[in-house]
């Protein structure tokens, strides 16, 4: 396990008071490897290792193999910056095992009083019901935080979500973050780093849920009520759509399509960025303070990649290209370039690989203890590996015909009720 190597408290600050420093700071953590405290460019060059990819303009990224946590290259991995909606993947991380995704909720005006100027919302109205499951889409297909703001309120409010994100961070060993709004919006102090994403993104994708919802493309989202129909089949006249059906009367809600607002899942056409073969999610983000952010993991031939890309130079797709540029290099390096560092376990994977189970041998104790302290699969990636291959479906039936573990993702989807 690597060691944390804690800022001098003026640097610290420089990162976090909502300036952008032009540089990292010379120390950083060493969670993951000394190599990735260091600031610059890391990766370890051998005969047949492809050079990376030579005009990446971000401040910083990562790439790592989503089931061994290896990093097989990083550029200022642990530099903490502004995360924009990537924070969101550690909001899924605390609250998605919390609510059944059947469980209805009505939404009251204060729960959406706290979303701020001009965030990202999928529409979420008051005095409307909505399943766990609608609030969710809403986080990860248009990272709404008028949704996050509404789960926050089903939690016991923001503030008891965002103390209960910093204890799953530091669960997770993610040091470099700092949560102050649970959406990842602007906030003085809110920081996190490429490697503390890429541990949230390792640890949702655990969940089956949370793998679901992160590789949807596109799905149906509830409006408000239809009108009342008449017995002809027509609308009654002056009837209000948002007003709730009389006890026992059925009526069905207007619905739209959204779509995931995560371009190399998606495709920007208008940009010219088809999506990335085998990409299963995971999560990006924009404000003005931390520019573009991303989070994604995808499969080659078995090979399942994650790449974190924070801050490129502003431009088109810009994190896109980037992230793409990385995944390329990541597959054709893999399995020939040293890893520079490891994406550790979480302290709680490491207490149960150290007490182990009942009943459970010696060698499996001593087997999944060294795993969570080098950070690879093992017992804690084997949690999600048994529940089986998940469906494909649509359009990458023909890309993406493999078993995900735990750590890699589910399929990119298109979910539409009937």
């Amino acid at each position: 396990m690597g060691g944390a190597v804690l800022l001098p408290a003026a640097t610290a600050e420089a990162a976090a008071d909502g300036s952008r420093p032009a540089q990292p700071p010379a120390r950083m953590s060493t969670v993951g490897g000394e190599l990735l405290g260091r600031p610059g460019t890391q990766v370890r060059y051998a005969d047949g290792v492809p050079r990376l990819p030579a005009k990446l303009t971000a401040r910083s990224w990562i790439v790592s193999d989503a089931e061994t946590g290896e990093v097989l290259a990083a550029h200022n991995a642990h530099w903490r910056l502004a995360p924009a909606s990537t924070l969101k993947m550690l909001f899924a991380d605390t609250l998605i095992p919390k609510f059944g995704k059947d469980v209805t909720h009505t939404v009251r005006a204060e729960e959406l009083a706290g979303v701020g100027e001009g965030s990202s919302v999928v529409g979420i109205k008051e005095n409307l019901p909505y399943t766990v499951h609608d609030l969710w889409r809403g986080v990860f297909l248009r990272s709404g935080n008028d949704a996050v703001h509404v789960l926050a309120a089903m939690n016991g409010g923001v503030p008891k979500t965002v103390s209960e994100m910093q204890a799953k961070a530091e669960d997770l060993q993610a040091d470099d973050t700092h949560v102050v709004s649970p959406d990842g919006y602007d906030m003085p102090g809110q920081v996190s780093s490429a490697y503390d994403l890429s541990l949230f993104a390792r640890a949702g994708l655990q969940n089956a849920d949370f793998r679901d919802y992160c590789s949807t493309a596109r799905a149906e989202f509830p409006g408000d009520w239809k009108k009342p129909k008449k017995k002809d089949g027509r609308e009654a006249a002056g009837a209000e759509d948002s007003k709730a059906p009389a006890a026992g009367e059925k009526r069905e809600r207007d619905t739209s399509v959204i779509q995931n607002t995560n371009r190399l899942l998606t495709g920007d056409p208008a940009g010219g960025l088809p999506p990335y073969p085998g990409l299963a999610g995971v999560k990006n983000g924009y404000t003005t303070n931390a520019g573009n952010t991303f989070t994604g993991v995808a499969d080659h031939d078995g090979v399942k990649l994650l790449v974190t890309v924070m801050h490129p130079e502003p431009g088109v797709d810009e994190v896109y290209h980037e992230a793409a540029e990385l995944l390329d290099w990541g597959f054709a390096a893999a399995g020939k370039v040293k890893p520079v560092g490891t994406l550790v376990a979480p302290h709680s994977a490491q207490q149960q690989g150290a007490h182990g189970g009942a009943g459970a041998s010696a060698h499996g104790d001593a087997a999944a203890a060294a795993s969570a302290r080098s950070g690879s699969s093992g017992m804690w990636t084997a949690a999600g590996i048994t529940a089986g291959a998940l469906v494909v479906l649509g359009a990458l039936a023909a890309v993406v015909r493999k078993r995900w573990p735990a750590q890699a993702a589910g399929r990119r989807r298109d979910q539409r009720e009937s």
